[in-house]
């Protein structure tokens, strides 16, 4: 087998552009592997686990692109290669007479006079510098890009305070504004629920749920994962807040976060007891409840819960046909598929992509199996050494950080998580896999099909070595979603899944199978 390393030198392209080509790369005519992609650390491994790194990949550096192949012959290598920049600077379609797409900020803003909205996914070293000139330019802003740091984050923040405009984000990935889904979004129907969060796929799940529980979304403002922390001290939480409050389409408020520094826990509390008079349902997603119901509003425990109470403190009058497993089901469920196991099956293991159902699903387990290893654990003491092997009980978020340094955000490039479920299937001492696929907008195009693909892989593998692993998923959205829900949830299950109706009630299954073992 042949392998050619291409380095070109301080080239950058968006990781989902690199994504694409890769994939169409790995499909040419003798091609064995492909990679396209930015010269990470994160990246390195990548190559390394496909067999695909070389002395030239290894000593590249972020700012390089590097493209690497692996193939039969010389001749499929020189054929691919010649097709690189052609995939690279392809465009999604049109003829010459499409219309006229800005290339820079200042000629967008000279093509469409009155933008007041700016969506920003750039590396984070550039992301503070475009976030300020949009706000300066008098733009509300979604910061999408991650790996900004906290000073930058506060700066942005009070400028943006100051002049009476949202910052949302960094590493702000769902939003809703006025019905227009932002980010990684669900079509959902529009009602009188508006929501603020510091948890994307924690609100999309919530709003999912809201939708198909009969409800509908007035607007949903995210905030960034380190918004409620002491050092950002919850600036865009607390002007969302207040702009729900003040309009009159939004009758009801969600506020949903992973449990905040107290101090500033304190500092909303206080806030929404003495200026919002609206029914406010909130979750801290494992936080004190007594806090939030000593001030007069709902408190939930999971992202189901908060769900079920805004419906119902919207008095919602549309009647839902959509059904949840109830504990006696589940307990069925379990009780059959912990049968099927051997005795040296004794781990879990959750590979998500959703950092907040990620977290959601370790407080859940914690009844069950106690703390579980991640590389966002619950409990300091359960840290992974290395993210990249799981030990024992074990829940990862991909959507991490460490993880989107020079590639897609793990709901579009499904690439790490495929590979790391192969793994996990072929070690004997696994008893449950639990998977999340978020569907909508600005995700993988088919996730569920991707999955479907790798299940059959692997029961094939289980059943010649005579093993069973339950594998269970929740999807997040809607039938109304481009992948549509009901499509994606008939394809997990005809290669072999268990599909759950929600990712508590999903963690809540794998937790009874490991407790009946």
């Amino acid at each position: 087998m042949l392998i050619k390393t291409v380095i070109r030198h301080g080239e950058y392209y968006d990781s989902v552009k690199l994504m694409i080509a890769t994939k169409q790369l790995s499909e040419f005519e003798g091609v064995t592997e492909a990679a396209i992609l930015m010269g990470s650390d994160l990246n390195k491994e990548v190559l390394k686990r496909t067999g695909l790194l070389t002395p030239e990949s290894e000593a590249a550096v972020p700012e390089d692109l590097v493209i690497a192949i692996s193939a039969e012959t010389q001749e499929a290598i020189e054929k691919a290669l010649a097709e690189v920049d052609g995939l690279l600077n392809q465009h999604g379609g049109g003829d010459d007479g499409e219309e006229y797409k800005p290339k820079s900020f200042d000629s967008a803003l000279k093509a469409v006079p009155g933008l007041n909205f700016c969506i920003i996914s750039v590396p984070g070293k550039y992301a503070r510098r475009e976030a300020m000139k949009a706000l300066q330019n008098d733009m509300h802003v979604l910061l999408f890009s991650d790996n900004v740091t906290k000073e930058e984050e506060l700066e942005l923040k009070t400028y943006a305070r100051d002049n009476g405009l949202l910052l949302m984000g960094p590493d702000c990935g769902t939003a809703m504004i006025n019905n227009v889904p932002l980010g990684f979004a669900n079509k959902v129907r529009k009602g009188s629920i508006g929501m603020v969060g510091a948890a994307g796929t924690g609100m999309q799940e919530v709003m999912v749920l809201i939708h198909k529980l009969g409800g509908g979304i007035s607007q949903a403002i995210g905030t960034g994962g380190r918004d409620l922390s002491l050092e950002i001290g919850g600036i865009t939480m607390l002007q969302g807040i207040e702009a729900l409050n003040n309009d009159p389409e939004t009758k009801v408020i969600v506020v949903i976060s992973k449990p905040p520094a107290e101090e500033i826990s304190d500092k909303m509390l206080a806030y929404i007891k003495e200026n919002v008079e609206k029914p406010v349902v909130i979750n801290f997603i494992g936080g004190d409840k007594s806090k939030v119901e000593a001030i007069g509003k709902a408190a939930a425990s999971t992202l189901e819960e908060a769900a079920a109470k805004a419906v119902k403190l919207a008095e919602v009058s549309c009647c839902s046909k959509y059904s949840m497993e109830n504990n006696d089901e589940l307990e069925a469920i379990a009780k059959e598929q912990a049968k099927l196991l051997k005795p040296g099956q004794k781990y879990l293991r959750g590979l998500y992509s959703g950092g907040t159902l990620c977290y959601e699903s370790m407080l859940v387990l914690r009844d069950y199996v106690g703390d579980v290893y991640s590389n966002t654990p619950l409990n300091k003491k359960m840290k992974l050494a290395d993210a990249n092997i799981m030990q024992e009980n074990c829940c990862v978020d991909y959507g991490d950080d460490q993880f989107t340094v020079g590639r897609a955000h793990p709901m579009i490039d499904t690439t790490l998580r495929e590979e790391e479920f192969m793994n996990e299937v072929e070690k004997e001492d696994v008893a449950v896999i639990l998977l999340d696929i978020v569907i909508g907008y600005g995700t993988h195009a088919d996730p569920a099909g991707v999955f479907a693909k790798r299940i059959k892989q692997a029961k094939e593998k289980m059943e010649k070595k005579g093993m069973h692993i339950p594998i269970i998923c929740y999807i997040c959205g809607t039938e109304e979603d481009p992948q549509n829900w009901a499509l994606q949830k008939a394809k997990l299950e005809d290669a072999g899944a268990i599909v759950v109706s929600s990712n508590a009630k999903a963690s809540k299954l794998a937790g009874m199978i490991m407790k009946a073992l």
